[in-house]
């Protein structure tokens, strides 16, 4: 137990608390000192007699989880350490536990950071505006006599956690789909296996083994280059479908049977719909640089679409608020009411195939009917003077539609786009939608010579 708790500088919290989490280099950011601290601060903040913890696969991993425990212990909070988990299996633990609940993760960041993912009882959402923010200011103060008496004790909440997962569908409805599952040496390879054993499909692990150092491809499924090795397996085996995951098995992207990414607007209204043929007409959430194609199909299956920012804290806050059903992002987080509000690449993939044993069709025949537009992907656009630029695009397109949810969306009619500021470098994205690619072109161009 820690004889006293080290006040963290504001230097350091101001380079690794996020808007949605903590995270930086480990450890010269992000060092068991600081974790130490952070680990006090919500321990205090979260007023719990118990914390859940789980952490991913990474090296430094092992010190960081053992000093953040340090400091929850430190505080008199007893911690139920569940070990090794992915993110979404550490939200089912807090939902399931009904107790606040630290994930230790960068999730898709390269080996040399780590970082924390906090949440509330029942996996309520922690972000800047929803307590991240006490949390830092608190882990300034330390502690020279801290109360201690908190224990540490292990959990296993793999095997609940995999049926939960299985329960959001008709298992007898499942074909034998060939499924390849690209888990990139993160925890897909964990989890995964547990959810799919009893399932009648037949499905392949590749990189399936924990290896927080990637040694074949960054854990990052949302840059088309590390899609390459999973498209080229669907085709070589012809596969089905092929499922790729993050780093902390959160997220989920699929590949098609021709081997071709599918966008998370795809999978994000494939789901809805199938969500409200479970749950019966209702709001959904979207996040507002999903596809057009997100809320019509959301309409036409007799829901009623709500466009949100973007951001998990923000949609889980939305999702309690409104009482919808589900909520997707076009990033790859897909977000359940029955899964405590938070976010499971798992339900959502295994939805997917659902969905695909039914209709006895090709994915790419199933989604055909959602894929109405072209669009630009995320530019990202290093800008100097972020202000300044925002307010020229601005007047730029002064005589069309605008809002200002999240960063700038302009709606010129059959084409948008919306620009925001990252929350952590000095950067631009830039997502973009119109009916052609020649129109994508030519808008992106358009509004690429207003950032220069």
């Amino acid at each position: 137990m820690a004889d006293s708790i080290d006040p963290v500088p504001e230097d350091v919290l101001r380079g690794i608390f996020k808007a949605y989490d903590i995270r930086g280099i480990c450890p010269d950011e992000l060092s068991p000192s600081a974790a130490r601290g952070i680990g006090h601060a919500f321990a205090e903040w979260s007023a719990a007699k118990q914390i859940v913890m789980g952490r991913d696969m990474r090296p430094s991993g092992v010190f960081l989880a053992d000093a953040f425990a340090e400091g929850v212990m430190a505080a008199g909070v007893d911690v139920i350490d569940i070990g090794l988990a992915s993110t979404d299996l550490l939200y089912f633990a807090s939902g399931h536990l009904d107790m606040p609940g630290a994930m230790l993760t960068a999730s898709h960041n390269p080996a040399a950071y780590n970082g924390i993912k906090l949440c509330g009882p029942r996996a309520a959402p922690v972000g800047a505006d929803s307590g991240l923010a006490e949390i830092a200011a608190r882990s300034t103060r330390g502690a020279r006599s801290p109360s201690g008496g908190g224990r540490r004790r292990r959990g296993d909440l793999l095997d609940a956690f995999a049926a939960h997962v299985r329960s959001f569908v008709d298992v007898e409805s499942l074909a034998p789909l060939r499924v390849v599952a690209d888990t990139a040496n993160g925890m897909g390879g964990y989890v995964l296996p547990a959810v799919f054993e009893p399932l009648p499909l037949d499905w392949e692990l590749m990189y399936g083994e924990l290896d927080g150092t990637f040694p074949n491809h960054p854990a990052d499924p949302i840059q088309p280059e590390n899609l390459v090795d999973l498209s080229e397996r669907v085709l070589s085996t012809g596969a089905d479908v092929g499922l790729a995951l993050d780093g902390d098995a959160d997220r989920v992207f699929l590949v098609d049977e021709r081997g071709r990414a599918v966008s998370g607007s795809l999978l994000t209204a494939l789901v809805a719909q199938a969500m409200l043929r479970r749950s019966g007409p209702g709001p959904i959430l979207h996040n507002l640089i999903c596809s057009r194609a997100v809320p019509e199909a959301i309409t036409e299956a007799g829901g009623q679409p709500l466009r949100t920012r973007v951001g998990h804290s923000y949609i889980k806050a939305e999702m309690a608020r409104t009482g919808a059903a589900f909520g997707g992002e076009h990033s790859g987080h897909y977000y359940f009411a029955d899964n405590f509000g938070a976010d499971s690449g798992l339900i959502a993939a295994l939805i997917a195939l659902e969905q695909l044993s039914v209709a006895s069709v090709p994915l790419s025949e199933l989604l055909a009917p959602l894929d109405r537009y072209a669009s630009s992907g995320e530019i990202n656009t290093p800008v100097a003077d972020i202000d300044e630029v925002m307010r020229r695009v601005s007047e730029h397109f002064a005589g069309l539609a605008q809002d200002r949810l999240d960063g700038l969306t302009v709606d010129g009619g059959d084409w948008w786009f919306n620009l925001r500021p990252s929350n952590t470098e000095p950067l631009l994205r830039l997502n973009l939608e119109a009916p052609d690619t020649a129109a994508v072109n030519e808008r992106v161009s358009e509004i690429e010579t207003l950032l220069a």
